[in-house]
């Protein structure tokens, strides 16, 4: 791998940590599963049936919308959120990437061990 490329895939690596950091929160991966199903959301329907406070529930939300994976919309006085999956599509598209490498690497193995 050339140093350039080494350079992209860091890159790369840096700008999606923190999608992976924002997801590896239960809380923030449950909202996301609950937005992910359509609609836009108030934090007083987000927090319907838990046991956190709306500030606990905003807390997250503003993390996910951080990092796109939600976006606000003002309705009036109201916050509501809606899901984006542009940055989920990134990193499945990331990990099919890796999942990738990783097979042609395992194919180089077997190959050589196979000699």
């Amino acid at each position: 791998m050339s140093q350039g490329s080494r350079r992209s895939v860091a890159a790369g690596q840096r700008a999606r940590a923190p999608i992976f950091a924002a997801l590896g929160d239960r809380t923030r991966l449950s909202l996301v599963g609950r937005l992910s199903k359509g609609g836009a959301y108030s934090i007083s329907q987000l927090t319907q049936g838990s046991k956190m406070t709306r500030q606990a529930i905003t807390k997250h939300l503003r993390v996910l919308e951080n990092v796109r994976i939600v976006h606000g919309i003002r309705r009036g006085r109201e916050s509501l959120f809606a899901f984006d999956p542009a940055p989920i599509e990134e990193i499945q598209n990331y990990l099919e990437f890796v999942s990738e490498q990783w097979d042609q690497a395992l194919a180089r193995l077997k190959s050589f061990v196979e000699r």
